[in-house]
């Protein structure tokens, strides 16, 4: 399967006030594309801990991603994968998760703000900013 995967980043802007990123969040998602548990995970620590949303908030937003995008789970194999990714391209370990579920997803687009915009990983992984002036 081809597609995209939404990392965080990108993600969080559907609940931002920054209205040009949120409406590119919002394009994005529309679109369909996949994220990880680990991605879902990172989107309810944000929620709750940086933007004060209570545990029904973060339920209602979690569920909502979840019902727009497809969800992979971690396994082992995106760990060792992920591992292998860290220390090829010196990713952190949490971005090397996230690029390693893309690739085993399928994925061909990668879409972060802070990650190595422009970077092809495995030559069919291309990572982008969807912020960026591309």
């Amino acid at each position: 399967m081809s597609g995209s995967f939404l990392d965080t980043n990108v993600l969080l802007y559907l609940v931002s006030d920054d209205t040009a990123k949120a409406d590119r969040a919002e394009a994005l998602v529309a679109l369909g594309g996949t994220v990880s548990v680990q991605v879902l995970n990172e989107l309810a620590n944000v929620a709750c801990r940086k933007m004060a949303f209570d545990w029904p908030e973060t339920r209602g937003l979690l569920e909502a991603v979840r019902g727009l995008l497809d969800v992979v789970p971690l396994s082992v194999e995106t760990h060792e994968t992920g591992l292998a990714l860290a220390a090829r391209h010196g990713f952190s370990i949490w971005d090397a998760m996230i690029v390693a579920a893309a690739l085993l997803a399928g994925c061909d687009r990668l879409w972060s703000e802070d990650m190595h915009d422009g970077l092809l990983i495995d030559g069919r992984l291309a990572i982008a900013n969807p912020f960026g002036e591309r």
